[in-house]
């Protein structure tokens, strides 16, 4: 059975359009196979930003560390075991001042982990996480996929990159604040998109 995390970012929970195209989608793939999913809202974490006091708990030994800094290792290492446990990834992405929600960044900055996910060699880093597979789920208020604008796409795919996640596929729900009717077509082209995608997935 495959392991599926669930990553929402929306800070209108399950309410949020991010969040409920993710849920679609992973009901949608229910249908067809069996999977075990682990659900995790970013904002129910609360992840401070992350401080040069955590980052140096990653290279100490526990059993030298104080319960202050056993807490703040917590949040990397926990981070970490669910996303290696993974076999794909779904992420609930809306866009804030066009970028991705200060919850995400946060859990980018446990994860990515020189030395763990990624290491430095002389040809440039080189990600540990292969063969994952990413499927991001993109609501946006306005238009921007493949505009200038659309800073999330190229970050998305550079940071997973990072960690040797190549395989990232994007379904976009655009134009959300521009109307009803053209909020409603993009939720039924979005829905056709996933229809379009599950048969190579399951």
């Amino acid at each position: 059975m495959k392991n599926l995390l669930l990553l929402n970012a929306s800070l209108q929970g399950d309410s949020g359009n991010s969040s409920k195209l993710a849920a679609h989608f992973v009901e949608k793939w229910q249908e067809g196979e069996a999977i075990h999913v682990v659900k995790v809202d970013l904002n129910d974490l609360n992840l401070p930003h992350l401080s040069a006091q955590e980052m140096q708990t990653w290279s100490m030994v526990s059993d030298n560390m104080s319960p202050e800094q056993v807490k703040l290792a917590a949040y990397s290492n926990n981070l970490l075991a669910q996303l290696e446990r993974s076999d794909a990834i779904v992420i609930g992405m809306p866009m804030y001042n066009f970028t991705v929600p200060t919850t995400f960044k946060a859990w980018i900055d446990r994860v990515a982990r020189a030395g763990r996910t990624f290491s430095y060699t002389s040809e440039g880093p080189k990600g540990h996480l292969v063969g994952k597979t990413v499927y991001v789920m993109a609501a946006r208020g306005g238009i921007y996929q493949g505009t200038e604008n659309d800073t999330q796409t190229p970050y998305l795919r550079l940071v997973l990159g990072l960690l040797g996640i190549t395989d990232v596929h994007f379904v976009y729900l655009e134009g959300l604040n521009m109307g009803d009717e053209f909020a409603q077509h993009s939720w039924q082209q979005a829905r056709e998109e996933i229809n379009e995608l599950l048969p190579a997935i399951v």
